[in-house]
């Protein structure tokens, strides 16, 4: 994995949300977002409903969701807004799903680690991961609830449980990651932003979110006292914002926006468009941890292809060994929490 070499300035990455709605090689979408009420769900939803390609959008929740469709409707774009409450209206919900968003469970508050969220939101991702892979296991299922180093992995086995599992349509939602460098690096420099484009590798929290700076286009450098303040600030993004709403949620509203760009590659994708790339967390089978984020060459059917890490500079190999037993252990975790009657 680790010896694969890829080009960013080769490929198509999208940069942004409704810069990159294109109407050519058009193939409508149903989009199902659970957890839809919440703080990302909301203008995740509403990201959505302006895409062009997606002509049906299924808002479930546990609460509120009726007022949110109804809020939503009424913006003049095709997308027919539906709304679904409970557990019983889950099913319905996703059928004929072609793509799952997963924003669903509790935010991180002032002095929470993602792995506090893990005893709540572990159960909430393994429930709704059973009902997708029993109505709609064909379906890219996209999940962005945290900690997002252990529910994919979550997601994975419940899949295996039910014999549907296809590693190529699983993925962590980590495009923020790569948005925060893109702003940070080009605030930095003072470059356009939507012509910057930083791969950003390993995982989605803390030392595990791994900024390719030496891969950005253009091309950048920093002085190394500055670019270790820079990579600990993209790892640490997330904690800023936390701390800035001062016990008010975390990262919302730029999560709604990463999560809407990747479901809009994933559409254009999925459309027959080529070179369409994303970094995202996904299963690697590499021996050093099994799931990894990495640039991602989309298509038809999910990962068209795993373009793994470029050829990376010694810091940002430190980088990667520091993020693997942080990775493993938080895999293991995911997984352990599923097998834990076995």
């Amino acid at each position: 994995m680790f010896s694969r070499i890829i080009s960013p300035r080769n490929v198509k990455s999208a940069q942004g949300v409704l810069r990159h709605f294109s109407l050519s090689a058009q193939r409508d979408a149903r989009v199902a977002v659970l957890g839809a009420s919440g703080g990302i769900g909301q203008p995740l939803s509403l990201l959505l409903k302006e895409n062009p390609r997606v002509t049906e959008l299924a808002l479930y929740d546990v609460v509120n969701t009726p007022g949110v469709a109804a809020d939503l409707s009424h913006i003049s774009t095709k997308a027919k807004v539906t709304a679904f409450s409970g557990e019983k209206e889950l099913k319905h919900a996703v059928k004929d799903a072609e793509i799952v968003l997963i924003p669903a469970g509790v935010p991180r508050k002032p002095g929470m680690t993602r792995d506090d969220l893990f005893n709540t939101n572990a159960g909430i991702v393994r429930d709704l991961a059973k009902v997708c892979a029993k109505i709609c296991p064909d379906a890219m299922l996209c999940i962005i609830t945290n900690p997002v180093n252990s529910t994919v992995p979550i997601a994975s086995e419940v899949y295996k449980q039910e014999g549907v599992y296809n590693h190529k349509k699983i993925f962590g939602v980590t495009t923020l990651d790569v948005v925060r460098s893109n702003t940070f690096i080009a605030e930095a420099k003072g470059l356009d932003v939507n012509q910057v484009y930083c791969p950003v590798v390993g995982g989605h929290s803390g030392v595990t979110i791994v900024p390719l700076i030496s891969q950005c286009t253009p091309p950048v450098s920093f002085p190394a006292e500055e670019r270790e303040k820079l990579t600990r600030r993209i790892q640490n993004a997330g904690t800023e914002v936390v701390e800035a709403k001062a016990g008010g949620g975390s990262a919302t509203l730029s999560m709604a926006y990463a999560a809407a760009r990747f479901a809009n590659s994933l559409m254009e994708a999925m459309s027959g468009e080529s070179g369409i790339v994303e970094c995202a967390y996904v299963f690697s089978g590499d021996a050093d941890t099994k799931y990894f984020s990495t640039p991602l060459l989309l298509g038809p059917n999910g990962v068209a292809k795993n373009l793994g890490l470029s050829q990376i500079n010694e810091y940002e190999h430190d980088l990667v060994k520091e993020a693997i037993p942080e990775l493993e252990s938080n895999v293991q975790k995911g997984e352990d929490f599923i097998h834990k009657d076995d």
